[in-house]
């Protein structure tokens, strides 16, 4: 039996409501599923530093600034972890509520690029500084969330989302 490749290629239509098959509509879906994770693993991140009254220290168990202290050396970019512990706790606030922004955006679909822009950040900062010496890279867990931040970098909140309902109201023109 011989296998060939197929020449065709899938490119999705734009249907009214109600249009297209089981396809199309998988295609125009199928960013929901990460915009969901990611928006609530980033405003679940938020709450739970907010609500974690160790994590909000300077020093001591499972604050902020041992856990800058103890990556410093070992963080791709020392200098990063140098400038979070002149305000661990002003840092430990900002990546909070930037986790939160982030979430909430994402979850919403409100500025959804510049959310997942946001989050895509506080990953790779993440990345260079506390998860940096996971070995192998892939234990690591800032790695995927940088890059599963980047298709809605590129796409956006095209569905369900109050991007869409601002995109659709201006193309009416009642905005």
């Amino acid at each position: 039996m011989t296998h060939g490749m197929r020449a065709d290629s899938y490119t999705p239509r734009h249907h009214s409501a109600g249009d297209g098959g089981l396809r199309d509509t998988a295609a125009r879906y199928a960013l929901l599923p990460l915009r969901i994770f990611l928006g609530v693993t980033f405003v679940y991140a938020g709450l739970d530093k907010l609500t974690d009254s160790a994590f909000l220290k300077d020093s001591g168990a499972g604050s902020i600034g041992d856990m800058m202290r103890a990556v410093r050396d070992s963080s791709a970019i020392p200098a990063l972890v140098d400038m979070a512990l002149e305000s661990p706790v002003g840092f430990g606030y900002a990546i909070a509520f930037g986790e939160l922004a982030v979430g909430i955006g994402t979850l919403l679909g409100l500025l959804t690029r510049i959310a997942a822009l946001g989050g895509a950040l506080i990953s790779l900062s993440l990345w260079l500084t506390v998860s940096w010496a996971a070995e192998p890279y892939y234990y690591g867990n800032d790695l995927p969330y940088l890059t599963a931040w980047i298709p809605l970098i590129l796409a956006g909140a095209p569905l369900l989302s109050v991007d869409a309902a601002l995109r659709a109201r201006r193309r009416r023109g009642s905005f």
